[in-house]
């Protein structure tokens, strides 16, 4: 099915999920299934798992400084849990069944709360069966606030999503080891806030707060921005001391964040998103421009920094991480459960991937440090294919090769046969996963941790 066929056909439906500001009153999200129309009208609706029957589920907004409390209630049919991805939080509250907390089972609840130390764009999904529930639609926004938020016109959150579903409606089986052992699980959609192609109307002069989240299974996103001037303000929500004017293109990988600032300085009637694929550049949200003009502001947006954790580079305790396995190339051989197996017999398991050697979450940790110590990790990415590496609890900077480091992440992709090293401060005391967000990836077998002691 190609996104092509659709547009012609689609109203421009606008409204993303409604948003609740969240202080310290306790907040209730249901995850569970629901019938949404996501082709256009004449085709069937789709059988989506959301939070309260909204995809993207609702978008829970808070402020800086404030406490978020949240009782999640499971109502689909599978065990599942919510990560908020790339917050700075309690290790207690991070979502990761096995290593963080148990499961919540179907029928079942558990109570979420947590301080907010940083401002930013972010957002909450799945961890249980990640591949399978965030596909179906476990994912919304999280929006923390500045204290003294910048001065513009709109603030648009746009989660950018590619969804795979068949004619009929549904959202195609999970039953593919082609997805495990590949690129992972591609959709054939292309969707912003749930939507195909929505209409955000903008004014000519307006200066817009956009913020680009990726959901995708696996998909690197290639955007454009047509009809707009600014930069990008933050990554991965943190914000940049020294904001970068808007490229051509943004590279956007799964579970990444770009915030930018736009002034809308088109002369046409209409400004664009554009994903950018082998076959041509497509608009994945646009934006109708009408009214009169609103003056154009001059300054140079800079956002105020998050709390920050200087990098002792120099003493950094060091790790490397080895990424082998997939198709065209693959592993002989990788330990998994403490067992040493070959590939055939990993992949009748539906592991094909591994980090330094094992197969699946290993008994220890990569790194064990204590809290305030520095560490680097150099990995090598000796496979056919891209990962986007994602560390929960804090933010890294990648070393760059001149020495110095670059702006924090929480994410950051590594391209086929290539070399990259991360330093972070250890501050957060806990367990934190660390692993692939190409989350078939993840599920067959790229996820390690490590530990950090109080």
């Amino acid at each position: 099915m190609q996104r092509r066929e659709f547009l012609g056909s689609i109203a421009a439906a606008s409204l993303i999920p409604g948003s609740s500001f969240a202080q310290s009153s306790r907040r209730r999200l249901i995850a569970g299934a629901h019938r949404q129309q996501i082709l256009p009208a004449d085709y069937p609706d789709t059988e989506i798992w959301s939070f309260d029957a909204a995809f993207p589920g609702p978008e829970l907004r808070a402020r800086q400084g404030d406490t978020l409390s949240v009782t999640v209630e499971n109502a689909s049919p599978q065990s599942t849990s919510v990560h908020w991805h790339g917050l700075r939080l309690d290790n207690t509250m991070d979502g990761v069944p096995g290593l963080t907390q148990d499961p919540i089972a179907p029928g079942d609840s558990f109570d979420y709360q947590f301080a907010l130390p940083d401002a930013g764009t972010y957002w909450y999904h799945s961890h249980a069966k990640s591949m399978e529930q965030v596909e179906r639609g476990l994912y919304g926004p999280l929006i923390i606030d500045e204290t003294d938020p910048p001065d513009v016109d709109q603030d648009i959150t746009l989660i950018l999503d590619d969804i795979r579903l068949e004619r009929d409606g549904t959202v195609a089986n999970f039953d593919n080891f082609h997805d495990l052992s590949h690129a992972g699980r591609i959709g054939n959609l292309w969707l912003a806030n749930g939507q195909i192609d929505p209409a955000y109307p903008l004014k000519r002069g307006e200066r817009v707060r956009l913020r680009l989240i990726s959901a995708a299974n696996a998909r690197v996103f290639r955007l454009g921005l047509q009809g707009f001037d600014g930069w990008i303000v933050a990554l991965d929500g943190m914000p940049l001391s020294d904001p970068q004017a808007l490229p051509d293109e943004l590279i956007l990988a799964p579970a990444q964040r770009i915030d930018l600032m736009v002034d809308v300085t088109t002369d046409e009637n209409e400004a664009f998103v554009i994903t950018f694929e082998r076959d041509g550049g497509y608009a994945i949200t646009h934006f109708p421009i009408s009214g009169p003009s609103v003056a154009a502001r001059q300054d140079r947006p800079v956002l105020p920094p998050n709390p920050i954790y200087p990098i002792d580079l120099a003493n950094a305790r060091a790790a490397t991480l080895l990424i082998e396995g997939g198709a065209m190339g693959g592993m002989r051989a990788a330990r998994l459960n403490g067992e040493e197996l070959g590939a055939r017999e990993l992949a009748s398991r539906g592991m094909f991937w591994a980090l330094n050697g094992v197969a699946g979450r290993p008994d220890t940790p990569l790194l064990d440090l204590s809290s305030g110590e520095s560490a680097r990790i150099g990995m090598a990415n000796n496979t056919a294919f891209p990962h986007a590496m994602h560390l929960h609890g804090v933010h890294f900077s990648e070393v760059l090769a001149d020495g110095r480091l670059g702006p924090l992440r929480d994410t950051i992709l590594l391209n086929p046969q290539e070399t990259r090293e991360i330093a972070f401060q250890a501050h957060n005391p806990g367990d934190w996963l660390f692993h692939c967000h190409m989350l078939a990836h993840h599920q067959a077998g790229m996820g390690t941790w490590i530990r950090v002691s109080a």
